[in-house]
């Protein structure tokens, strides 16, 4: 792995599953909710699934489950890639205890094993904050077109280029440049939900935001077909863009 995959790795396995659990509640206590109401638990991400019985789904960055067993609960064949070994736990116990199957890949998913998921999967889909772990968005791209199916679907929600310039979902990171291309450290998600001590102890993460025409031009040049692109407000400021949905087919 990279070096600062190897570091991200050792913050996102920082306390992450008992912040799960302070957050989301004990495993059986989410699966609970996620069977009661799937596509509630699947929130807007929902709109942009055609169907979810049999349909095979790489959920990116898919940390603790919260979307990949609602999915799996609906009918589909989802694996979680992810890096954390912590929200690997939260989500096997989650899905064990709503009584569905998922995979999960522990590891790097630019290392992704193409002997087997070389065109293995119909959607690949991502939210919640991801692009900015990856140094490399082409590359990053080039492996989300690796894994699809020929014709399948990428469904990238992401944090709005917009909170580069204006923490406008009050993540407590810092602004910079629109344009900037700078790599930077700072606090890892969930830090900024603990006591000024605690926080101080989270080992930092390693970031590199884009511009919008960075992220779309990295989808077209990967040879996807853009068929919808949606920008969503800030939870903190309905005036104020703060996440965006990009869907894009294998062609």
């Amino acid at each position: 792995m990279e070096d600062y995959i190897q570091q991200n790795k050792r913050a996102w396995e920082c306390s992450a599953y008992d912040f799960w659990v302070m957050t989301s509640g004990a495993p059986r206590e989410r699966a609970k909710k996620d069977r009661e109401d799937p596509k509630g638990a699947l929130k807007r991400y929902a709109r942009y699934f055609d169907r979810y019985e049999g349909v095979r789904v790489a959920n990116i960055c898919g940390s603790c489950g919260k979307k990949a067993i609602p999915l799996a609960v609906l009918g589909a064949d989802v694996t979680i890639f992810d890096i954390s070994d912590d929200n690997r736990r939260y989500a096997m116990e989650t899905a064990e205890a709503a009584g569905v199957h998922i995979g999960y890949e522990l590891g790097d998913v630019l290392a992704v094993d193409m002997s087997r998921y070389g065109e293995a999967f119909d959607v690949a889909f991502m939210e919640g904050g991801v692009l900015h772990y990856f140094h490399d968005i082409d590359r990053f791209m080039a492996v989300m077109r690796g894994i699809l199916k020929p014709g399948g679907t990428l469904i990238c929600s992401d944090f709005h280029p917009f909170t580069k310039i204006m923490d406008a979902l009050k993540l407590e990171q810092p602004s910079m440049s629109y344009f900037s291309t700078d790599i930077f450290e700072a606090e890892m998600a969930h830090a900024r939900f603990y006591d000024q001590d605690t926080r101080k102890r989270f080992p930092k993460c390693s970031y590199r935001k884009y511009t919008l025409s960075e992220i779309l031009n990295s989808i077209l040049s990967n040879g996807f077909t853009l068929t919808r692109f949606d920008e969503h407000p800030s939870w903190e400021n309905e005036k104020l863009p703060g996440e965006f949905t990009a869907v894009a087919v294998k062609g």
